[in-house]
C-alpha cells in the first residue's frame, strides 16, 4: 500500500520530467582553443603531496601555516560544459558565472623541529543539494533561467520551480570566507555552505541559527573593524529587494537586520564597512521580472538610470541611510572604505558598463583573439573596450555637507579587476591595494561577442603616492606591476600577511597561475614589498587548475 501511495505521489513529478525532456533540448556551449583552461576538471579523491622538486625557489620561513583556497566558477560546470536549451519557447543559456563551485586548496604545513615545509593539493566540488540532484540523474536538469528569449526564461522559471521548488541551481561558486573559526563557500544566489577545511567536505547551509530567512547571501561579507561582527546582505527579485544584516563576532546570532526599502532590485555584489558605517552601492544593474514578462532581459544594465551610494550607521534603519547621487556606472568589487573626518572614502574598480550577464565585449573578429606581449613583456590589452574597462575610482562622501566628489586614481593603460588588500585593514585607512590585470579576452565563434577575460599579471596601488601624471584632470597614483610569463594567466589572488610583520604591505600575493602553452598549473608567491621581482616560490601542481573567481588564505589557528 505504501509503495502504491508513493507511486501515485510521484506521478506529477515523473510527468513533469517527461514533459521537460520532450520539450527542451540541452546543448553544450563550445569552448575554442584559447578557452581551454575554462574547461572543467575531475575531483581528486585524496590530497596529492607536493614534492620538493616541484618547488622552484623556497617557501619563506616566516610564511604562515595554513590553506590557500580558491573557489571555481564557469570553469567547473557539471557534464563538461555550460549549457543552452532550445524549445518551442525559444532559447535560454547559462551565463559565464553559472558553473558549479569547486574548491582548489593548497595546504602549507611546517615541521616544528626541522623548519621544512610539507605541501599538498586537493580539490572538491561544493556538494550543494542541486549538484547532488543532477549528479544522481547523471544529466543537467535545471533549465537555464537568466539569459535568453524571454518566453524561454519564463518557462525555465516555471518548470524549475514546479520540479525542484527553486528557480536556479545552488552553485556556491564565487568566494570562500571564514567567520568565527568556520569556513564557508558562497555565491549570492544561495546561503553559504559550510566547508571542512581539512578535507573540503561540504556541511550544511548556514542560516545563522534560522534567523536569516532570505533566499540569498552576499558573496562578499565584511568583518567590521573593532567589533569583529560580520556585515552581510541579501538581494531578491521581489520585495524586500535588499536586506542588511549584522552577525555577532562568534557567528551565533543575527544582531541586527534591516530592510532598506529599495525601489528596485539590483545585482549588488559587494558591500563596504568602516568603523561606524556600512556602505551600500545602488547601481543600475537591475533584476526586473516585469521587464522579462514584457519581452526584455531579466538582468540589464540601465545606462540611462540612476546610481546612488548609501552610508548607513552600523545599526541604523532605512531612514538613517544618507544617499549620495553619483554618475551611473558599474562596479562589482570595492577595494576598501574608511572614515576621514566628516567624510567616508569609498574606493572601487569602476567601469561604464556591465560584463554581467554578458560579457558582450567586442573582439576584432568573430574569432578567439589573445593579446600578445610586447618586447618588454607587457600585455597589449587587445579587445578591451572602453565600456568594460575597469579603473580604480575614489569617492569622498561628506556626511556633514552632504556633498560628494570623486576621481579616477588609475589611467587607461590597463583594465583591473579582483582587488585585494591586507584584510587587517578592512574598513580602515590604508596605503596599499592590489588587483589582477586584464591581459587577454577570449571568445567563441559559436557565440560571437561573448568573451571571458583572462589576467596576465598583478598591479600594486600606492594609494598615498601621486605620480605627477594627470589624465583628464585626475592626478593618478603610483603603480607597480608584476607580469606573468607569456601564455600565463592567474586567478584567485589573495594577500598573505607575514608572520610578525609590522607594515601593511609586509606579506605576499599568492595566486593560481596556468601556462596555456605547456598546459601546466602552478601557485606563485610574490613578495609584496619587492613586487616587480620574480616570485619567491613557484609550486608546480600535477593536475590542471582551471580559472576561477576569488581565493583566500586561512591561517592555521
Amino acid at each position: 500500500m505504501d509503495r502504491a501511495s508513493k507511486a501515485l505521489k510521484d506521478v506529477p513529478q515523473r510527468f513533469l520530467d517527461v514533459l521537460v525532456d520532450a520539450t527542451f533540448r540541452f546543448t553544450d556551449q563550445p569552448l575554442n582553443p584559447s578557452e581551454s583552461n575554462f574547461a572543467p576538471v575531475d575531483e581528486i579523491c585524496e590530497a596529492i603531496e607536493i614534492h620538493q622538486n616541484q618547488i622552484e625557489g623556497a617557501i619563506p620561513d616566516d610564511f604562515p601555516e595554513g590553506v590557500y583556497i580558491r573557489n571555481g566558477d564557469s570553469s567547473n560546470p557539471l557534464f563538461g560544459a555550460l549549457h543552452s536549451t532550445s524549445s518551442i519557447f525559444g532559447q535560454s543559456r547559462e551565463i559565464w558565472v553559472e558553473g558549479e563551485g569547486m574548491l582548489h586548496a593548497l595546504y602549507f604545513t611546517k615541521n616544528s623541529s626541522s623548519g621544512s615545509w610539507s605541501l599538498s593539493y586537493a580539490n572538491r566540488y561544493v556538494q550543494s543539494e542541486t549538484l547532488k540532484l543532477e549528479t544522481a540523474q547523471q544529466k543537467p536538469c535545471f533549465l537555464p533561467a537568466i539569459e535568453g528569449d524571454s518566453a524561454a526564461v519564463i518557462a525555465a522559471y516555471i518548470f524549475n520551480h514546479l520540479r525542484f521548488g527553486k528557480v536556479n541551481k545552488d552553485i556556491s561558486n564565487t568566494n570562500v570566507f571564514e567567520h568565527a573559526g568556520r569556513v564557508f563557500a558562497v555565491a549570492e544566489n544561495h546561503l553559504p555552505q559550510e566547508i571542512c577545511i581539512d578535507n573540503l567536505d561540504t556541511g550544511g547551509t548556514w542560516d545563522i541559527g534560522g534567523e536569516w530567512d532570505r533566499p540569498a547571501f552576499t558573496a562578499h561579507p565584511k568583518v567590521a573593524p573593532g567589533s569583529g561582527e560580520l556585515v552581510i546582505f541579501g538581494t531578491d527579485a521581489k520585495r524586500p529587494f535588499l536586506v542588511i544584516g549584522d552577525v555577532s563576532a562568534d557567528g551565533t546570532k543575527l544582531k541586527h537586520r534591516v530592510d532598506l526599502k529599495m525601489d528596485r532590485s539590483t545585482l549588488c555584489h559587494d558591500i563596504g564597512v568602516t568603523l561606524k558605517h556600512n556602505v551600500i552601492m545602488d547601481l543600475p544593474l537591475t533584476i526586473d521580472i516585469s521587464r522579462l514578462v514584457k519581452g526584455g532581459q531579466l538582468i540589464q544594465f540601465e545606462k540611462e538610470s540612476y546610481a546612488t551610494i548609501g552610508v548607513m550607521p552600523r545599526y541604523g534603519d532605512a531612514d538613517s541611510v544618507v544617499w549620495f547621487n553619483v554618475e551611473p556606472f558599474c562596479m562589482f568589487h570595492l577595494v576598501n572604505c574608511f572614515e576621514e573626518g566628516d567624510e567616508v572614502v569609498v574606493q572601487g574598480l569602476r567601469s561604464p558598463d556591465s560584463i554581467i550577464p554578458g560579457p558582450r565585449l567586442v573582439l576584432n573578429k568573430c574569432d578567439s583573439k589573445m593579446s600578445e606581449l610586447t618586447d618588454d613583456d607587457k600585455p597589449m590589452n587587445e579587445g578591451t573596450t572602453e565600456e568594460f574597462f575597469f579603473r580604480l575610482y575614489q569617492w569622498r562622501l561628506n556626511l556633514k555637507t552632504k556633498s560628494v566628489s570623486g576621481e579616477y586614481l588609475t589611467a587607461t593603460e590597463f583594465s583591473l579587476e579582483f582587488p585585494i588588500i591586507n584584510n587587517q585593514y578592512t574598513g580602515l585607512q590604508h596605503s596599499y591595494a592590489y588587483a589582477q590585470v586584464v591581459d587577454s579576452l577570449t571568445g567563441s565563434c559559436g557565440n560571437c561577442g561573448k568573451v571571458n577575460p583572462k589576467y596576465g599579471g598583478f598591479a600594486k596601488f600606492y594609494l598615498d603616492e601621486r605620480n605627477n601624471t594627470e589624465v583628464s584632470g585626475a592626478s593618478l597614483i603610483k603603480m607597480q606591476y608584476h607580469w606573468l610569463g607569456k601564455h600565463e594567466f592567474c586567478s584567485g589572488a589573495s594577500f598573505v600577511p607575514r608572520v610578525g610583520g609590522s607594515h601593511e604591505d609586509d606579506g605576499w600575493i599568492i595566486s593560481f597561475v596556468h601556462d596555456e602553452k605547456a598546459n601546466t598549473s602552478q601557485v606563485h608567491i610574490v613578495d609584496a614589498k619587492r613586487f616587480e621581482d620574480a616570485p619567491v616560490a613557484k609550486i608546480a601542481l600535477s593536475p590542471r587548475v582551471p580559472y576561477g573567481f576569488h581565493g583566500t588564505f586561512i591561517s592555521k589557528k
